[in-house]
């Protein structure tokens, strides 16, 4: 929806993948869009250099999140949000799912949920 403003479909997914994890390295992001890590990279490193988005190295990995610091991010949000809506609701579903990123501990038990409790 907003390829024509930011560029590429690419570009978009990149802002809100982030958007809606907080924070995200490129191969988590080119795996959940099934596209090269290398397309992915070229993204957020044109939006790190745009101020846009903000890296950090966490071991040999890099993270990426929104800067807060930036005079527009309030409008970048609240821009993506809105295109977001306009998404197939499976989509949006998909995208603002949070899958576990740890492991559970290694002693921690196992509960199962009931539905009728």
């Amino acid at each position: 929806m907003l390829e024509v403003l930011l560029g590429s479909k690419n570009a978009e997914r990149v802002l809100q993948f982030i958007l809606a994890r907080n924070s995200a390295y490129a191969r988590e992001i080119a795996l959940f869009y099934d596209v090269s890590p290398s397309v992915i990279k070229k993204q957020l490193e044109k939006f790190e250099i745009g101020n846009i988005i903000v890296g950090r190295n966490v071991g040999n990995i890099r993270i990426y999140e929104l800067n807060q610091r930036n005079s527009l991010i309030k409008e970048l949000t609240a821009l993506l949000l809105k295109a977001r809506s306009n998404y197939e609701p499976d989509e949006r579903a998909r995208l603002v799912r949070k899958d576990r990123s740890r492991p559970r501990s290694k002693n921690k038990p196992l509960i199962q949920r009931r539905d009728n409790i």
